[in-house]
């Protein structure tokens, strides 16, 4: 099953044919930093958060978020505030490390306001996130939110009905959980951290544990 971001426009057919044509992940990030696909997006970002790459070789699986937040904007990494560090803190805790792990999302700059990436916009930054996901070649992908599970998995997707097991997509093992900002919304003793710590150690089992 190959993932199902909402249907292209012109804008996003050019942005796919772009990035398909990067061979290789700097080309790709250079040229995904200059992206004005999304006019609103564009004129409010600071930086588009193209993501993060292990230094050394392919890394063992592949996170996926939404958007950037504030933090992320400023600093053009993703996941690097508040839901960042409680991500950092629950990989460790499953035993997984973010090293060896890439870090992206489904849309590389800030809705303003934090509010949810249109459809438009999520069809528009597709294409980067297709040619990432070719160039690293991770074997697991773990979609963070609901937006994220919604991208790989297909728009009518419910989280509660998807988690707790991979699903193949374009050959590799997607697994949906919740993302680390709903579980810092609903407290340290809340079913999204306990579900989101779970889910992680699961991903971790399937890897085999840390390298």
């Amino acid at each position: 099953m190959a993932p199902r971001p909402p249907r292209l426009d012109a804008t996003a057919g050019e942005v796919a044919r772009t990035a398909a044509a990067a061979p290789g992940w700097d080309e790709l990030a250079a040229v995904a930093r200059d992206c004005v696909a999304c006019p609103e997006l564009a004129s409010t970002r600071q930086h588009v958060v193209v993501g993060d790459v292990p230094a050394s070789g392919r890394p063992r699986l592949v996170l996926v978020g939404e958007a950037p937040g504030a933090t992320e904007d400023e600093t053009g990494r993703p996941f690097v505030g508040k839901s960042g560090q409680l991500l950092d803190q629950l990989l460790a805790e499953a035993g997984l490390d973010r090293a060896q792990a890439a870090v992206l999302n489904i849309v590389k700059c800030r809705p303003p306001g934090n509010r949810t990436p249109k459809a438009p916009e999520v069809a528009r930054c597709s294409g980067w996130l297709h040619r990432q996901l070719e160039l690293l070649d991770a074997p697991v992908v773990v979609a963070l939110g609901l937006s994220s599970a919604k991208w790989f998995l297909g728009p009518r997707t419910v989280l509660a009905a998807v988690r707790g097991r991979p699903h193949e997509v374009d050959g590799r093992a997607v697994w949906a959980t919740y993302h680390p900002s709903a579980a810092i919304r609903f407290g340290p003793k809340g079913a999204p951290r306990a579900g989101l710590l779970a889910d992680l150690t699961a991903v971790a089992g399937s890897l085999g544990g840390t390298a």
